[in-house]
């Protein structure tokens, strides 16, 4: 029998007592090192405190600083030491070099990360980058399928270690935070932004945020409170919901135009991602061009406040895109003085200012200083973005991590994203009716012919937002594997493959009977954003000449590389097989595996496959609704183990 516990009397004073004692021997233990204890500094200090503690020893120059995010090519050291900056990133194409090794861009974020330690504070910068399908900006990268693609795999555990890859690549050039995901609901296909949209279908949008936010910051722990940011060490980053909000629903889908909608569709169809974002912890938020209703998102302070920062309790910090405040007013940057002013009204807490950031800095200053702009906003903004990087854990580790740098291109995530690729491509015709399916194709054909112009670029294969702003053609862009490569590999040595990018009809007339059968491959060139509208929607020329020369003579498979669904029903009966392979990125071996039956095809369309531009915008659900294909189509195959 155990004995009862002797009960003891405390005085009331005793914790405090024992408190004062702790924090004197601190200080006693700080002075005995030479050096003064800082809170902010102290790790083991909650968040919270630290962030007061910071803020109250900044100078309204250090904190204006810190809502400052300038180009790349402007950030010298003499440039962040003087205005304190906080954030500095790459725009598209913005490299240290052609061809960058990690090493190289490690050594660039190492020197900027310097500069800003050496301030009076020594508050490190946050460097931020379009990682959107991988970390595309960077030569050698592993180039994932556009989120569009991703959609159409319906999985997301796949989409999560994606997210963990990009991260990871991220991590392996020095820079821990991403402008992504895009968790935008695209409306109209006409969008030239459609691409970088899970789908049309808010639900399937709200499954691929949650995946996707996790994959790059880590999982939250349980109960941890919603809408403070979370990232979980040094092999995760930093990320970015995106584009607040309604970007993906404007009129006839045109990039940066107004989005008519009530409250109640806006909340139903495009506000519940980032409310998912929000729920898992994710870091940032940023400001779509876009209007609502006639009023820029940049100037909305019921939608960013009201609703974001209070209704949704989100806790980051919201920044703006590239030039977004030059751009509230027609022409740019007219009214700037008034346009910082409203900006900052409604909610932004951090600006990206890649070139005019003297100018925003003194017109800040000055409105700061005379009231017009409460230091209260001030304030919030500053103690949001220090939160993030507490969060972080800059302030303990605020340099490149030299091993990581292998982490980019790795094999394991290429396979990764090999895998992607073949959960993404959509079959939507296997067979002409009546006649036996086409896929999975043969490996031992005696004789096939590949034609098209996305067979054998891997620029194309990509599409925008790879290595370059646009994109671009060619192979030379990055390492990768394009199709005509992919299918080289897979079918047998004994197999005669012709490739021509611009097959002659008369050519093939001559030798069509020793076709086995045609792999013809086209689609879009690169584009991205504004440049990326189409009204038409048709595939770009030659596409439509070679689909009918070949598939009228030679028993064919189409693929088509493509951001979106295009107008396909005129050439559609001429194919024996058709297969949306989107915008699949570097690994075209992907492409091979369904083809020719290692892998089954299992992708669901994201996207609703309308029979003309007419019918548009049309989504599912629609009370008019007579599409091609519908949303959520995809024919199947099984394995094929014997090749015959």
């Amino acid at each position: 029998m155990r004995a009862a516990p002797t009960t003891m009397w405390r005085s009331p004073a005793a914790p405090v007592c024992l408190l004062v004692a702790a924090v004197l021997l601190s200080a006693v233990a700080a002075a005995t090192a030479g050096e003064e204890y800082v809170k902010y500094k102290d790790p083991k200090k909650p968040i919270g405190e630290r962030v007061d503690d910071l803020l109250s020893r900044m100078t309204l120059a250090e904190k204006i600083g810190q809502m400052s995010q300038i180009e790349r090519a402007n950030a010298t050291s003499a440039v962040i030491e003087k205005y304190f900056v906080g954030s500095v990133l790459s725009g598209g194409g913005s490299v240290p070099s052609e061809k960058a090794t990690a090493k190289e861009w490690q050594q660039m974020v190492a020197k900027m990360q310097k500069a800003a330690l050496k301030t009076r504070l020594g508050i490190p910068i946050i460097y931020g980058i379009d990682a959107v399908h991988g970390h595309n900006n960077v030569h050698n990268a592993t180039i994932f399928p556009h989120n569009v693609g991703l959609g159409a795999t319906r999985d997301p555990k796949l989409v999560k270690r994606i997210g963990q890859s990009t991260a990871h690549e991220a991590r392996a050039t020095g820079i821990p935070y991403t402008f992504a995901p895009c968790v935008a609901v695209c409306r109209d296909p006409r969008w030239g932004r459609c691409y970088e949209s899970y789908s049309e279908d808010t639900k399937l949008v709200q499954l691929m945020t949650s995946a996707m936010v996790p994959g790059l910051q880590g999982d939250a722990p349980a109960r941890y409170p919603k809408g403070t940011p979370f990232v979980a060490g040094g092999m995760n980053v930093a990320g970015c919901a995106k584009h607040f909000v309604g970007d993906g629903g404007t009129r006839d889908g045109i990039n940066e135009n107004n989005t008519v909608l009530s409250f109640h569709d806006l909340m139903r169809i495009h506000m519940p991602p980032y409310d998912d974002a929000v729920i898992k912890g994710v870091a940032s938020v940023m400001i779509s061009y876009s209007s609502w209703n006639g009023v820029k998102m940049h100037e909305n302070r019921f939608l960013i406040t009201d609703i974001l920062k209070n209704k949704l309790k989100f806790r980051g910090f919201v920044i703006t895109d590239w030039q977004a405040v030059d751009r509230i007013t027609t022409p740019p940057h007219k009214h700037y003085y008034h346009s910082i002013q409203e900006t900052i009204h409604a909610g932004i807490d951090m600006v990206m200012i890649p070139y005019d950031y003297p100018e925003f800095v003194a017109d800040l200053t000055t409105q700061v200083s005379n009231g017009s702009i409460k230091l209260d906003r001030i304030n919030d903004a500053v103690s949001r973005i220090l939160r993030v990087k507490f969060a972080m854990g800059l302030f303990e580790n605020p340099l490149p991590d030299p091993r990581l740098a292998g982490e980019l291109g790795d094999k394991e995530h290429r396979q990764i994203a090999r895998e992607a690729v073949r959960r993404s491509l959509v079959l939507l015709k296997n067979g002409k009716h009546g006649e036996k399916p086409v896929l999975p194709l043969s490996k031992k054909a005696d004789k096939i012919l590949v034609a098209g112009s996305h067979a054998h670029n891997l620029g194309f294969q990509c599409g925008g937002w790879t290595v370059s702003w646009q994109g671009q053609g060619g192979n030379n862009v990055t390492a990768g594997t394009t199709i005509l490569e992919a299918i080289k590999a897979a079918v047998d040595e004994s197999t005669v493959i012709d490739y021509t990018e611009h097959p002659d009809k008369s050519s093939i007339a001559e030798s069509a009977k020793e076709y086995d059968y045609a792999v013809v491959v086209v689609g879009e060139e690169p584009y991205a954003e504004t440049e990326g509208d189409n009204l038409n929607l048709t595939i770009p020329s030659p596409g439509p000449k070679v689909i009918k020369d070949v598939c009228g003579l030679v028993k064919c498979v189409v693929v088509l590389v493509s951001g979106r669904p295009l107008v396909v029903e005129p050439y559609i009966g001429a194919m024996d097989a058709f297969v949306a392979a989107w915008l699949p990125g570097t690994e075209g071996h992907g492409v091979a595996d369904v083809l020719f039956g290692d892998h089954g095809f299992t992708g669901k369309l994201p996207r609703t496959w309308f029979k003309s531009v007419d019918q548009l915008p049309m989504n599912f659900g629609d009370k008019h609704y007579n599409p091609l294909f519908p949303f959520g189509f995809g024919l199947t195959t099984k394995p094929s183990h014997s090749q015959s």
